[in-house]
């Protein structure tokens, strides 16, 4: 934990694990993976999320570096139409398989789509095999409590900012196991306080969603620390940014001071 967050009890994880889930348009910035990690890298993060088989090119590079957050999950559920069959699928060996990248962390999804409870049931089933592996290896455990609307509504992948919905399932992360919670903001930034608090004083990541303006993603990013949020994990908002290291590093200033 001390490797992911600053020693102002803060963490900016830059989310570069997109291409996990076959979808065209998530590798917009980053075709050259390599290029996009080495980029960001150089602005300086406290952690970088990476699935197993890209991991190599963050470890590989000489040097001080950001922490390794490593994706154990890969799911099917970020299409304008969803498949006709659900799933959301560990990796095998995850845990094992982050400890020989020397992450610092592992992080899975809690997913609750409309109607899909067997979905939301193999996250739960994901989530509970992790915990006792990271708790035997001395690896944090970082769940990812995503309430989406319906693809058909939302035009794809859409995250649901109702906080009557984030709330509950933050909570079960936690009661899960989670060490630390990646959370959605919600539509009223300005209640993101309650989120902090059903967390129970587990650390709470802000996920930044899709590519906005700078101007609300700043002054976003801005109010969720403000309300005592330990954090931020972006992604889009990072790596497909004109300037992704300049972004970062005025981002890493909300974040730190």
């Amino acid at each position: 934990m001390n490797r992911l967050f600053a020693a102002d009890g803060k963490c900016f994880d830059v989310a570069i694990d997109h291409g996990f889930f076959n979808e065209r348009t998530f590798l917009n910035g980053i075709e050259d993976l390599g290029a996009a990690v080495r980029t960001v890298v150089a602005a300086g993060p406290d952690a970088i999320q990476l699935p197993p088989g890209s991991a190599r090119h963050l470890q590989s590079l000489p040097g001080a570096k950001p922490a390794l957050v490593m994706r154990t999950d890969v799911a099917n559920v970020y299409g304008k139409t969803l498949p006709a069959r659900l799933f959301s699928k560990l990796v095998d060996g995850a845990v094992e398989q982050a400890l020989r990248q020397d992450a610092a962390c592992v992080v899975v999804n809690l997913l609750m789509l409309p109607n899909q409870p067997e979905l939301h049931e193999q996250c739960i089933v994901n989530v509970s095999r992790l915990k006792p592996e990271c708790e035997r290896m001395g690896m944090p455990l970082m769940v990812e409590p995503l309430v989406m609307q319906d693809n058909d509504r939302g035009g794809g992948y859409m995250v649901d900012g109702d906080i009557d919905k984030i709330l509950p399932l933050v909570r079960q992360a936690v009661e899960l196991g989670a060490d630390i919670i990646k959370a959605d903001p919600c539509h009223k930034i300005e209640e993101y306080h309650r989120v902090i608090q059903i967390a129970g004083g587990i650390p709470v990541l802000v996920r930044g969603g899709g590519s906005v303006p700078d101007d609300v993603i700043l002054s976003r990013t801005r109010m969720v620390m403000e309300q005592g949020a330990s954090g931020i994990v972006y992604g889009r908002n990072v790596i497909q940014h004109r300037d992704p290291a300049g972004m970062t590093k005025a981002l890493m200033d909300i974040v730190h001071s």
